[in-house]
C-alpha cells in the first residue's frame, strides 16, 4: 500500500447563467463582419473557463434550430451568422416561456413584482410609450 495523497481538485469553473453562452455567441457573431466557423467563434470567445469545441457547436446548432442564427456549408465546416442580437434572443426566450403558461396574468404579476426599481420604471415607460 502506498501513502499517495488524492490529487487536489482543479480550479472550479463558474457555471454560466441559463442562456449566457448563447448570448455570448450571438454577440461574437454580431460583432463579426463575416460569417464565422465554430472554431472562429470559440477563438473570439477567448474563454479561460475551458469552453470546448463540442459545447460551442452544440450551442450553435441549438441557436440554428431556434432561428437565431443561419448557417451555410463552407467545405467541411459551417459558417454561422447571427439573425438576432443578444437582447432579441432573450426577449424571444421570455416570450416562449410566457406562451407555455395558461395563467399569464399571474406570471406577469410575479415577473413585475420581482423587478429592480430601475427596471420597473423602464417597463412603465415602455408600456406608456412603446415607440420610445
Amino acid at each position: 500500500m502506498t501513502d499517495r495523497q488524492p490529487s487536489a481538485p482543479g480550479p472550479t469553473v463558474p457555471r454560466r447563467r441559463v442562456g449566457q453562452l448563447e448570448a455570448q455567441i450571438i454577440t461574437a457573431l454580431s460583432a463579426s463582419d463575416r460569417p464565422l466557423t465554430t472554431g472562429e467563434v470559440l477563438e473570439r470567445l477567448g474563454d479561460p473557463a475551458g469552453l470546448t469545441y463540442s459545447t460551442v457547436i452544440t450551442t450553435l446548432n441549438r441557436l440554428a434550430k431556434k432561428g437565431a442564427v443561419t448557417r451555410r456549408r463552407d467545405g467541411r465546416a459551417f459558417r454561422y451568422t447571427a439573425i438576432a442580437d443578444a437582447p432579441g434572443l432573450v426577449a424571444a426566450h421570455m416570450n416562449r416561456l410566457l406562451a407555455k403558461e395558461d395563467d399569464r396574468t399571474s406570471v406577469l404579476r410575479r415577473f413585475v413584482s420581482g423587478l429592480e426599481p430601475g427596471d420597473e420604471e423602464i417597463l412603465r415607460h415602455l408600456l406608456s410609450d412603446p415607440d420610445s
